[in-house]
C-alpha cells in the first residue's frame, strides 16, 4: 500500500486563515463563533455558497490529474445537522463519494472536530479550549457520530477508511503547541480546566470506537487513528487478532520541527527528515501501516523570515515586503524538500498533502509570501511538487 493523497481541508471544517473572506464582518477566529456573530440567514447563505463552490466535481478531476489516488476529507461533529446553530453536511459528503467513484479516487473520512475540542486549535473548531475528553456526554456523542458515519458510508466502494479523531493533543505535545496561548479562548470561563488528552483514555476510546464502527464497516475498510503527537506510545497497541485493518496516522510538518529547534536551513530540514522521521516511520510500520495524514512544503527558510512555527501572519506579525529568493532558488528549496519527504513517506504506507487549495492571494498580498506552499495546486503549477505517476494504464 502506498497512498498518494491530498486533504480537502477548509471545505466542511472551516479554517479562517485559509479562507479569510468567509469570516468578514466578524471577530470570530473559529467555526464555533462564526454563526454566533452572524444572523442565521447570513451565516447559512455564506456556508452554503462556500460549500457549493470551494470543492466541486472539477476538483476531483484535477486531483486525479495530479496522479493522486485518494482524498482525506475533514468533517465536523455536526455533520448530521443535529447541533444548532451549525449546518449539517452529509449532502456534500454524499456528492464527494459520487465524484470519487467517477474519477477513480478513494476517500478517507476524517472526524476533525468534537464538542469541547480535543486540541484547542482553531482547526478543532473552538480555539483555546481542550475539554472534550473530560465530558463523558461529548465522548459518547462522538462515538455515536462515528457509528452513524460507518453505517452511512461503510459499504461504499469509494470509502477507503474512517479516521476516528484528528489530532487529539496529548501530554507529549502540550507544551510544544501551547494551544491555550497560541489560540486564546474567547470565553476564559469555558476554557477553565482545559488539559491534555491522556494516552490511557485515548487508547480506551479508540478501542471502543473500533468496535462500534466495525458493526457497520467491513474489514476491507480501514479504521485509522491519530498518534496524538506521541507516535512511540502506540507500539503493541491493537495488535490482537480482533483488530483488523487498523492504520496509524502521524502528522509531520517542518514548522513543528522548527518549533522543536530544527535550524531553518535546507541541510537541517533534510537531516531532520532522514534521521528523525524516516527511522520513526520504519519502526512504527512494524506494528501498523503508517500514513502521514498531513504534511506540506511550508517552511521559514523559503518564506524569508522566521515564521515562529507558522504563526507569523496569523498573529499579526508582518511578512516580508518581497521574495527573499529567485523563483529558481525557491524551486530548488521546495523540490529538495518534496523529494526527501516523499521518500520518507514511502518508508510507510503513504501520505496526504495539506492542503489541496487555499483562498489566499500570495501574489498581491506580500504578507503571504511563502504561504502558497500550503496549496498543492500552486505547488504543482510552480514545479515544486512532482506530479505523481498514475499507475493505471
Amino acid at each position: 500500500m502506498n497512498i498518494k493523497g491530498v486533504n480537502l481541508g477548509n471545505w466542511l471544517v472551516l479554517e479562517k486563515w485559509m479562507s479569510p473572506a468567509l469570516f468578514e464582518g466578524t471577530t470570530a477566529e473559529d467555526e464555533y463563533y462564526l454563526p454566533r456573530q452572524l444572523s442565521k440567514e447570513v451565516y447559512e447563505a455564506r456556508i452554503k455558497l462556500h460549500r457549493n463552490s470551494y470543492i466541486t466535481e472539477r476538483d476531483f478531476a484535477e486531483i486525479k490529474s495530479f496522479g493522486l489516488d485518494m482524498v482525506r476529507i475533514p468533517i465536523p461533529y455536526f455533520i448530521f445537522g443535529d447541533c444548532l446553530p451549525f449546518l449539517g453536511c452529509t449532502e456534500e459528503l454524499d456528492k464527494a463519494f459520487a465524484w470519487a467513484a467517477k474519477y477513480g479516487l478513494q476517500i478517507l473520512i476524517d472526524l476533525h472536530t468534537v464538542p469541547g475540542s480535543q486540541n484547542g486549535f482553531d482547526n478543532g473548531g473552538l480555539s483555546g479550549v481542550v475539554k472534550w475528553a473530560q465530558q463523558p456526554e461529548s465522548v459518547e456523542f462522538t462515538l455515536q457520530v462515528l457509528e452513524k458515519l460507518a453505517k452511512r458510508y461503510g459499504e461504499k466502494e469509494a470509502l477507503w477508511g474512517i479516521e476516528i479523531l484528528n489530532e487529539p493533543l496529548t501530554e507529549k505535545a502540550w507544551d510544544t503547541f501551547n494551544s491555550l496561548e497560541r489560540y486564546p479562548a474567547v470565553d476564559p470561563e469555558m476554557a477553565k480546566g482545559s488539559a491534555p488528552v491522556q494516552i490511557k483514555f485515548l487508547k480506551a476510546f479508540y478501542k471502543e470506537a473500533y468496535g462500534r464502527m466495525r458493526k457497520y464497516m467491513p474489514k476491507e475498510k480501514a479504521v485509522v487513528f491519530h498518534d496524538g503527537f506521541d507516535i512511540y506510545a502506540w507500539k503493541d497497541f491493537m495488535q490482537e487478532e480482533e483488530f483488523q485493518n487498523v492504520v496509524l496516522d502521524t502528522h509531520q510538518y517542518l514548522m513543528v520541527a522548527e518549533m522543536d529547534g530544527c535550524q531553518q536551513n535546507l541541510e537541517a530540514y533534510t537531516t531532520y527528515v532522514k534521521e528523525v522521521l524516516e527511522p520513526m516511520i520504519e519502526e512504527m510500520e512494524q506494528y501498523f501501516p503508517v500514513i502521514c495524514g498531513e504534511w506540506c512544503l511550508f517552511n521559514s527558510l523559503a518564506c524569508g523570515h522566521d515564521t515562529k512555527g507558522g504563526r507569523s501572519v496569523l498573529n499579526g506579525m508582518e511578512g516580508i515586503a518581497e521574495e527573499a529568493f529567485t523563483p529558481e532558488e525557491k524551486k530548488k528549496i521546495y523540490r529538495t524538500l518534496a523529494d526527501v519527504q516523499l521518500a520518507a513517506w514511502e518508508k510507510g504506507s503513504g501520505y496526504f498533502y495539506w492542503n489541496y487549495k487555499l483562498l489566499l492571494d500570495t501574489v498581491n498580498d506580500s504578507n503571504w509570501i511563502g504561504w502558497d506552499a500550503w496549496d498543492l495546486g500552486k505547488c504543482v503549477a510552480q514545479g515544486w511538487f512532482p506530479v505523481q505517476e498514475n499507475t493505471e494504464s
